[in-house]
């Protein structure tokens, strides 16, 4: 049990800081991602948005309580990627693809541990 704890956690924290480093560049609305969002065809008003709700599902799924609203978060974010990965594809085939996957595979092994966590009902 306390393995399962440490992968989630180590997991977790790299996930949210993964997504984190996303967000802020949106939300300040930095120059490289407005070039981004110009060149997948999203519109800017776009980019705060996506930023912030990038926070609030990190932040989400660090704290240890509101289950249903960290399953929330944990769809938001798998929305949020599988998107990003669908439009980078669309725009630029699979050359650029590796990022989104990344943030896919952490997203999935955090949600798998947390999920154990809570089938033992062991707190996180």
């Amino acid at each position: 049990m306390k393995k399962d704890k440490i992968i989630f956690w180590t997991i977790t924290g790299l996930f949210s800081l993964f997504m984190a480093l996303g967000a802020i560049p949106d939300i300040l609305m930095i120059d490289d991602a407005k070039e981004v969002a110009k060149h997948l065809g999203y519109p800017m008003y776009l980019l705060p948005f996506l930023g912030v709700a990038k926070t609030f599902g990190a932040i989400t799924i660090l704290i240890p309580r509101f289950n249903k609203l960290k399953e929330w978060a944990y769809a938001g974010l798998s929305i949020n990627l599988i998107g990003a990965t669908y439009s980078i594809i669309q725009v630029d085939g699979f050359s650029n693809i590796l990022i989104p996957l990344f943030g896919i595979l952490l997203l999935t092994v955090s949600y798998i541990f947390w999920g154990k966590i809570k089938a033992n009902n062991d707190k996180v």
